[in-house]
């Protein structure tokens, strides 16, 4: 380790991370004294450029943030608009989009673990890299991956934006007969993903705990994915409508995505916040990946996030199983969804955490609108948490260091254009 009384730690260009940013770590007097994700990706101006659009067109806009999680937009539009018109989705309707959504979570935890994290672990630099040494891994989870954009497919008539959503559900439903291949591609899928939590379960995992308050939806009787009423791990809950009461966004000088506070405090959504205030709803295969895997009802360690995107993977591909089984042909494909002048709040839970919209429309057009996601809400906590994990790890040299800061922003899976990429890590030691 250099003596130097300045230091400097660059990454050219972090792969795998979606977005454009940097990662500025000060330290002083052997302590770090402040790390900040400095993302300076262009602000894209959704909120602003849906005002004045039909109601009818949120789901397709906003499913173009983001190509890895296009249903969670899709699926958080439609809601904040239906609610706002007093329309409720429910029956074999609601049962596909909960349908859809689990393709949407296979498909990206499946991205996740096998083509973005594990390599991390393994010492690997890239999953092609990986992919030479141990070819059936990147395979599992091709395969895993592939069975969750069928599901993407067959229903939402595409895998990458989806085309068969609309307000009130969809221009069309498959038929038995059509869900019936998905349903022989998912039992084989059901086996890869429990294997998956058993290989990523083997992984050596740094010692570090979050204290942050967790944030999630929660449903009475299942695990929330589609729907839910926000949660905390203090055991508050409120009516989605007050969700802007609680999570207050800011702009901070060193970023062009807003930083959320929850009343005041960073705090974190996503996987492990979904499976700590959660976790007694998964089904019992799901449960018992999760005990053989030897996570307890809750799960704090960041790193370990990626044997709880496992276990959701499990679970997602079971739950997709269940869905296809009980299926029958809706005799209509949609309810209709009427204009009012109105306010409306919808939120589900995309694969990287609670996703928050509110609209107000008036003469069937969207007067105002917000949009929070999962990577926006998460931002000071993962800073927080930076500034703990690099305390104690002040010993390690530049590349040492530098990997670890990487491997930690990368357990949080962070969607950098729904909010960073992070081209630049500078480590000023003072």
């Amino acid at each position: 380790m250099s003596h130097r009384s300045s230091r400097q730690l660059r990454v050219s260009g972090l792969a795998r991370v979606e977005g454009e940013g940097a990662l500025n770590v000060t330290v002083r007097d052997g302590k770090v004294d402040r790390a900040e994700l400095r993302i300076y990706e262009p602000p894209r101006f959704f909120e602003a450029f849906l005002r004045g659009r039909a109601i009818t067109e949120p789901p397709d806009i906003t499913a173009r943030i983001c190509g890895i999680c296009p249903v969670a937009y899709q699926m958080s539009a439609c809601r904040a608009i239906e609610d706002a018109c007093g329309v409720s989705v429910d029956g074999q309707i609601a049962a596909l989009r909960r349908l859809l959504y689990c393709g949407e979570w296979i498909s990206s935890h499946a991205l996740h673990i096998y083509l973005l994290h594990a390599p991390d672990f393994l010492g690997y630099p890239d999953a092609i890299t990986l992919a030479k040494d141990h070819r059936e891994i990147v395979e599992r989870g091709l395969a895993l991956k592939k069975a969750g954009n069928a599901i993407m497919t067959v229903v939402g008539g595409r895998a990458i934006h989806p085309v068969n959503v609309r307000l009130g559900g969809f221009y069309r439903a498959p038929t038995p007969g059509e869900l019936a291949p998905l349903a022989e591609q998912l039992r084989r899928a059901l086996d890869q993903a429990i294997e998956t939590v058993r290989w990523v379960a083997g992984f050596e995992f740094p010692d570090l705990r979050l204290d942050h308050e967790f944030l999630a939806l929660r449903e009475p009787d299942r695990y929330a994915i589609d729907a839910g009423v926000p949660h905390t791990s203090d055991e508050v809950s409120w009516p989605l409508n007050e969700f802007s009461k609680h999570v207050v966004e800011e702009q901070v000088p060193h970023s062009t995505a807003l930083h959320a506070r929850l009343d005041g405090h960073p705090f974190l959504v996503g996987p492990l916040a979904r499976y700590s205030l959660n976790s007694s709803a998964l089904s019992p295969v799901a449960r018992q990946a999760a005990e053989a895997a030897g996570l307890g009802p809750v799960c704090r360690n960041p790193f370990q996030g990626i044997i709880v995107r496992a276990v959701e993977t499990v679970y997602a591909v079971d739950e997709a199983l269940r869905l296809i089984d009980s299926y029958e042909l809706p005799d209509r494909f949609y309810v209709d969804v009427v204009a009012r002048p109105g306010v409306g709040h919808g939120a589900t839970e995309a694969p990287r955490g609670t996703l928050y919209h509110r609209y107000e429309i008036d003469h069937g057009l969207v007067t105002s609108a917000t949009i929070v996601p999962p990577t926006a809400q998460n931002q000071a906590a993962i800073e927080a948490d930076l500034v703990a994990l690099i305390n104690a790890n002040l010993h390690l040299n530049d590349s040492a260091l530098t990997a670890l800061c990487e491997q930690a922003i990368r357990n949080y899976d962070p969607c950098i254009s729904c909010a960073a990429h992070f081209l630049d890590l500078t480590v000023d030691r003072q």
